[in-house]
């Protein structure tokens, strides 16, 4: 063959290096496989780094996106630490990490569209260096300032300089604040994030470990936060108060969940709620990782959560969840009508996103640990209802 004659296939799948199955010689015979969905298509490029909870969030944009580009090749690139939560996405086609040598990889591919939800500098900068025709989100100017890329990004651009938008104003929640930057039509999709064959296999055979019953009411307890934010906590004593409550009730089986951050206050309030509740509390591994974690909060029917990637994670696997909120903008969560959002009414200094408080966390303190109870025993009541309408 000679290399005039050279016709790549316009297949995703195609990678120049091997065929994409064996003895297949997709340049002599032509692609065995080219449908409307292994085309590649729009080639489109999401920036999407910072903060697991923003990412798992940004997710909700791909139903969209795909609707806007039905025959498309979307790339995402994110923090090592958030690329467990797009394993699995059907809407995915290639997951890059945030380093040297990916990132080179991308700034060679000519995109058509390139979506940046990230206001930072490292962000915005990147943005600047692929090369796509069109752009949304952000960007950066020549004096090194972020700017917006295109007018339907301006009203995001404003939330991150207007805190009287953005704390008193705003009612529009993040999955329709990002679907507006760009420039998606929104129908309030919800987060994709889907189990492996593997991972659904390991929840079974952790039922089984745990002696799963159907019957009973599955509560856990997303007891802690990034470190980056740590007022965002309901305290020790608070959990240990709520677990006394609701671990007197038979109908309830109790799970502590959490991540590396919080093993050591899990094991402080398992050891100090009521010695004949502890019985009925499910201590799952903290070190095992995101999607481990997921695996262990399947199992939950309810989910209490301060404001953060674990309350995400909630709200992506369709739980029930009681949320309490603080120095996080509460407006911008949408909990798809499964649940309750408990708000420090009247407080004049929430949401502040500050990382000292000078108020002596007023707001955590008014945490009403009574009404989660009552939450949770109101979801006892209609789960059957709920069960049998599904």
């Amino acid at each position: 063959m000679n290399f005039e004659d050279l016709k790549l296939p316009g297949c995703k799948k195609f990678s120049g290096y091997k065929p994409c199955n064996s003895y297949k010689n997709c340049l002599e015979n032509g692609c065995q496989i080219e449908s409307s969905e292994t085309r590649t298509g729009k080639k489109i490029l999401i920036i999407s780094l910072d903060a697991l909870g923003n990412v798992l969030l940004n997710t909700s944009i791909l139903p969209a996106l795909k609707n806007k580009y039905p025959e498309s090749t979307i790339y995402w690139i994110t923090m090592k630490s958030a690329k467990p939560i797009l394993i699995n996405n059907p809407f995915i086609d290639h997951i890059y990490i945030w380093d040297d040598e990916q990132r080179m990889v991308l700034r060679n591919i000519e995109f058509d569209v390139l979506l940046n939800s990230d206001k930072s500098l490292y962000a915005c900068a990147f943005a600047n260096e692929v090369n796509a025709k069109e752009k949304y989100g952000f960007l950066l100017n020549a004096d090194g300032k972020i700017i917006p890329a295109n007018k339907e990004a301006i009203y995001n651009y404003r939330m991150g300089i207007d805190d009287e938008l953005k704390f008193r104003i705003n009612e529009k929640s993040g999955s329709e604040i990002i679907h507006e930057t760009f420039a998606l039509a929104y129908n309030r999709s919800e987060y994709v994030f889907n189990f492996t064959e593997a991972e659904n296999e390991f929840i079974e055979n952790y039922k089984e470990q745990i002696k799963y019953d159907r019957k009973k009411i599955y509560v856990g307890f997303n007891t802690g936060c990034s470190n980056l934010f740590p007022n965002k906590k309901m305290t020790v004593e608070q959990h240990i108060e709520l677990i006394n409550n609701l671990g007197n009730y038979d109908d309830f089986k109790l799970l502590l969940l959490g991540g590396n951050e919080d093993t050591e206050r899990n094991l402080k309030i398992y050891e100090n709620v009521s010695k004949d509740i502890q019985k009925n509390i499910i201590y799952t591994p903290t070190n095992s990782g995101i999607r481990n974690g997921a695996c262990f909060m399947s199992i939950c029917d309810v989910v209490i959560s301060g404001d953060s990637f674990g309350m995400h994670l909630a709200i992506a696997l369709k739980k029930y969840v009681i949320a309490w909120f603080g120095l996080s903008c509460w407006s911008e969560i949408d909990l798809y009508d499964r649940g309750e959002k408990l708000i420090p009414e009247g407080l004049f200094c929430a949401p502040c996103w500050n990382k000292k408080c000078p108020y002596d966390l007023e707001c955590i303190k008014l945490i009403d640990i009574k009404k989660i109870t009552e939450l949770v025993k109101k979801f006892a009541l209609v789960k059957p209802i709920i069960e049998n309408t599904n």
